[in-house]
């Protein structure tokens, strides 16, 4: 008996202690823990949704659409939330996986992360927002995603904007793309001040990249309690997103239509041509009305993920890389288009404006014969005969003497370097600011140039000046190479007459890109303002109201007086009716429209001609700059010119259609639109 009382009295102590336990574990959770666990379940049960904005439309001076969006249904899935399942959300993919009619491998690779190794398609935004993995989803599999969420925990269908491109491939790489915003970006947004909601696309080149911020709009923000099973119960919060501005612009549809089918014709009419480009800019104001590369490519590669093969291609050298714009990132030596800028060096240097040059077949510098264009001799000349007949010897002449002034291969302390001067004067030689990014800054050599590539390649030069370049194939190329090192070892910093003469002509080391051309016949032919040319016009409210127009800056002023300009200009004026250009432009009503320009036509070692032609009208007053470049073109009268004929028949509707009948002026009057459109909110017209 006694030992069945101590058992029971053991039996009490451990029952109290049990209850002495619980109440103290109680308190703590209730009293000392108690606000903590509070929040804890509160937030196990609020979610924070942030709803992206709609993006702006951009839109051309008309108010005509360039980009804009449609609405689609688009079904997404949350990453982080299938990797805590016990099976990494294999079942609930696979689940998707049949009511999508989309292959689980393919899911798995839409919701992998991007990186090193890894092929497309994957995932290169921010692993916590929700990845799309399908988009014009049929609303019947979307509502059952959305009423079987016990099946489908993780995965979320709703309507979406995507970007919509009406005019197909026209103006790809001025307008640009969109990508997921990428975790670090995320992280960096307060100190960027960037507005992203998370699950919002960014800019990524072109107009999109430039004006991303104005066109993105701010996020909307829904605070709702959702069950267990991630189903909404209530909202408890809740501000509406607001949409992006609009983006007017200067590019005219039509316009931009018929750069790109004249481009298309000339990439045609020449097998060997790996790119080209055009350009057509208002004299005025510095605006572009159209701008135009090749090779090209569809932007819409890019909407709902791109896929492997298409990014390779994108990037590759073998499809000449269609993301790039040779408008404003190609580098080509400009030719005889380049003579506006030697031609105004020398009459500021001392030469007669109304004098008489010497034109010969060649001329020798230093024991080298430099020919001209043909081998043709014609006399005495003026100026201005020298630019209708673009005669080489005249500038190469020019070149060599200003060269030898400036002490020659022993330069004086302070050199004119009139020529170069004058180029950069023009706006070559840097980057014209344009509002898109990628813009390459060209080349104009200089003494200074010269000195500097010199200290930065010497060791390299002198190596190879010993080593040779045994790496090479072609034999008769490595001896040549070598020999090149051993003078740019010994003599490399000289800036030699040869360099001088090339100059004078757009040759040699010179480096333009198609946009800095347009932009230096527009100083020209304008008011002598060097302006920095703008894509953007106006950025919109989305309600249609006017939040801000871009300006065009000006970045300087020719050097040189009104007098030579409008002696240049009537010399251009007279190139496609009796110049270089009057082959391509044989039967032109010059009655109706007299067009001006200038051919180039620039060599380029191992390859062929780059063909250039800048032209401008009406030629009397100058309104609009056309400029087209055609990579391994041949001459600028057979290729380029061609081209650039096209783009002002369609303009100017000087041309017949496929039904015989003329077609419809782009620009009635050849006068770009000056009034912003009125849009209304539903951002059209």
């Amino acid at each position: 008996m006694t030992r069945l009382r101590g058992r029971l009295l053991v039996l009490q102590v451990l029952v109290i202690a049990m209850i002495v336990v619980l109440v103290v574990r109680l308190w703590q959770v209730q009293v000392v823990q108690g606000s903590r666990f509070v929040t804890v379940a509160t937030e196990t049960r609020t979610r924070e949704v942030r709803v992206p904005a709609l993006r702006g439309a951009i839109l051309d001076s008309s108010g005509r659409p360039l980009v804009r969006n449609r609405t689609t249904l688009v079904v997404s899935v949350d990453r982080g939330r299938l990797e805590r399942m016990r099976d990494g959300g294999d079942a609930v993919l696979r689940r998707l996986s049949a009511v999508l009619k989309v292959p689980l491998s393919k899911l798995k690779q839409e919701i992998r992360a991007c990186g090193p190794g890894v092929s497309r398609p994957c995932w290169p935004g921010s692993p916590y927002t929700p990845i799309p993995v399908a988009n014009n989803v049929n609303p019947r599999a979307a509502l059952q995603i959305l009423e079987r969420q016990e099946d489908f925990p993780g995965v979320t269908a709703d309507i979406q904007a995507l970007r919509d491109y009406p005019n197909g491939k026209d103006a790809a790489q001025l307008l640009g793309y969109l990508q997921p915003v990428t975790q670090s970006e995320l992280e960096k947004r307060e100190g960027l001040k960037a507005n992203y909601s998370g699950v919002d696309l960014t800019g990524r080149d072109g107009l999109e990249r430039t004006y991303d911020s104005a066109l993105r709009g701010a996020p909307g923000l829904r605070n709702v309690q959702v069950d267990r099973m991630g189903k909404v119960i209530t909202v408890n919060q809740q501000s509406d997103p607001v949409p992006g501005d609009i983006l007017v612009t200067s590019i005219d549809a039509n316009v931009q239509r018929i750069v790109e089918k004249s481009l298309d014709q000339a990439m045609q009419e020449v097998p060997n041509s790996d790119g080209a480009a055009g350009v057509v800019l208002d004299v005025k104001t510095g605006r572009v009305i159209a701008m135009a590369s090749r090779p090209t490519y569809d932007p819409k590669v890019w909407t709902g993920g791109i896929a492997e093969k298409d990014y390779r291609r994108l990037l590759s050298d073998k499809s000449g890389k269609p993301l790039v714009s040779r408008a404003i990132a190609g580098e080509y030596a400009p030719g005889s288009t380049f003579k506006i800028s030697s031609a105004s060096a020398m009459v500021a240097d001392g030469q007669p404006l109304h004098g008489t040059y010497q034109c010969p077949g060649a001329y020798t510098v230093e024991g080298r014969s430099y020919p001209n264009a043909g081998g043709m001799s014609l006399g005495a000349i003026s100026l201005h005969e020298a630019l209708v007949k673009s005669c080489d010897t005249v500038f190469y002449r020019a070149g060599y003497e200003e060269w030898l002034r400036d002490g020659g291969k022993t330069p004086k302390s302070k050199v004119k370097e009139p020529m170069p001067n004058m180029a950069k004067a023009y706006g070559f030689g840097r980057r014209t600011g344009i509002d898109l990014p990628g813009e390459s800054a060209g080349r104009i050599p200089t003494r200074g140039w010269k000195r500097d590539l010199w200290n930065s390649t010497k060791d390299e030069m002198c190596r190879r000046a010993k080593t040779g370049y045994p790496e090479m194939k072609d034999q008769s190329r490595a001896a040549f190479a070598k020999r090149l090192a051993h003078e740019n070892c010994v003599e490399g910093a000289i800036f030699h007459a040869y360099e001088a003469v090339n100059l004078s002509i757009g040759q040699g080391d010179v480096l333009v890109t198609p946009l800095q051309l347009a932009r230096a016949y527009a100083a020209l032919l304008g008011d002598g303002n060097v302006r920095s040319p703008r894509i953007g016009w106006a950025l919109m409210r989305p309600d249609g109201t006017l939040k801000q127009e871009i300006p065009v800056p000006v970045e300087g002023h020719l050097p040189v007086n009104d007098e030579t300009r409008e002696y240049i200009r009537k010399a251009l004026s007279e190139v496609p009716s009796d110049g270089t250009a009057a082959g391509a432009f044989r039967g032109f009503p010059f009655n109706i429209v007299k067009i001006g320009g200038k051919t180039g036509t620039a060599e380029v070692y191992g390859k062929e001609d780059t063909s250039w032609f800048a032209s401008f009208a009406p030629a009397d007053n100058p309104r609009l700059v056309t400029v087209v470049m055609v990579a391994q073109g041949g001459f600028g009268a057979s290729t380029a010119a061609p081209a650039v004929r096209r783009i002002w028949e369609g303009i100017f509707g000087l041309s017949k259609g496929d039904n015989g009948k003329p077609v419809k002026p782009a620009l009635p009057d050849g006068k770009p639109v000056t009034r912003l459109p009125a849009i209304s909110r539903d951002n059209t017209q």
